[in-house]
């Protein structure tokens, strides 16, 4: 049985040089993805294009087997949807925009929109043209949540949010996953994919360059030393055995897999190491690496 609810195949749209190029997605039922890029690399196109709201120049791609562009309608019935740049009806309030929102879905009972206006501290009856960048968020997550979608396209969603809101929408993610929701989220926050996401992608100049799940990412995470030595040459040899050492006089910073780990403590204890101080790689510190290992970072 295919439980594939978001694919794309060979998808295409090229504004002269950018967008997205062969692009190849399959999200799973029930799965959270992250899509991760810096600006330009071609997050929002992918979005738009599963909205319906751009034709491709080529390939396909399909939510719950409906083509995105031919069956847009029915799609927009199945997906609740964020965009990175929201566009509110200024003169209304919060609620009000919610409530038209609603009726244009079908969607006659509101008590799940006002658990999440709850949530996330909105107070809907403030005219949106007043509101501040992260409360207009707010409503914008409001209304990509409140039918309880069965699919959710979320571009940089805590955009504007504090720390507190973010956490909140962490744990709204989580939830939803478990109601059984698919969610592909775009986001720059690496610590956001890291708690929400099951897999996560790397798009770089309109084309997926890495893919994996977290759990795979995590364990491939290595570790950042400073490793301190009684003099300069002992600290020389660990430096050229290692690519990508730093050596600065007597001290040397590098970053190892867990399969050099051995290696390098052997070494430290032939050289004679004074000290040794340690921590993991963050997530982003190593999609950054895995990035660069694919042609470089886009400027």
């Amino acid at each position: 049985m295919n439980d594939t609810m978001i694919e794309t195949l060979g998808l295409t749209k090229d504004y002269g040089g950018k967008g997205v190029f062969d692009l190849g997605l399959a999200v799973r039922a029930g799965e959270c993805y992250g899509y991760l890029g810096p600006n330009g690399a071609g997050k929002t196109t992918t979005l738009r294009l599963l909205m319906g709201f751009i034709q491709p120049g080529g390939g396909t791609a399909r939510i719950a087997g409906l083509d995105c562009f031919a069956d847009a309608a029915a799609v927009h019935a199945r997906v609740g949807y964020l965009p990175g740049e929201l566009a509110l009806m200024e003169e209304l309030t919060g609620w009000q925009f919610l409530t038209l929102m609603a009726r244009m879905r079908g969607l006659a009972d509101l008590s799940r929109a006002r658990q999440l206006a709850e949530l996330f501290e909105l107070d809907g009856t403030v005219p949106i043209r007043r509101l501040s960048k992260g409360n207009k968020q707010k409503v914008g997550l409001v209304c990509a949540f409140m039918a309880s979608p069965q699919v959710l396209l979320l571009d940089e969603p805590t955009s504007g949010l504090d720390p507190l809101g973010q956490n909140r929408f962490v744990q709204l993610v989580l939830e939803e996953k478990r109601r059984g929701a698919t969610i592909l989220l775009s986001s720059h926050s690496f610590e956001e994919v890291e708690r929400t996401c099951d897999r996560a992608a790397i798009l770089r100049g309109g084309r997926i360059v890495c893919e994996d799940t977290l759990a795979a990412l995590r364990q491939d995470r290595g570790r950042s030393l400073t490793v301190e030595f009684a003099g300069e040459q002992a600290a020389a040899k660990v430096e050229q055995a290692f690519a990508g050492a730093v050596r600065q006089g007597c001290t040397v910073q590098l970053t190892v897999r867990s399969s050099d780990i051995a290696r390098l403590l052997r070494l430290c204890g032939e050289a004679g190491a004074v000290d040794i101080q340690s921590r993991t790689q963050t997530l982003e510190e190593l999609f950054l690496h895995l990035y660069q290992e694919k042609g470089g970072c886009a400027q």
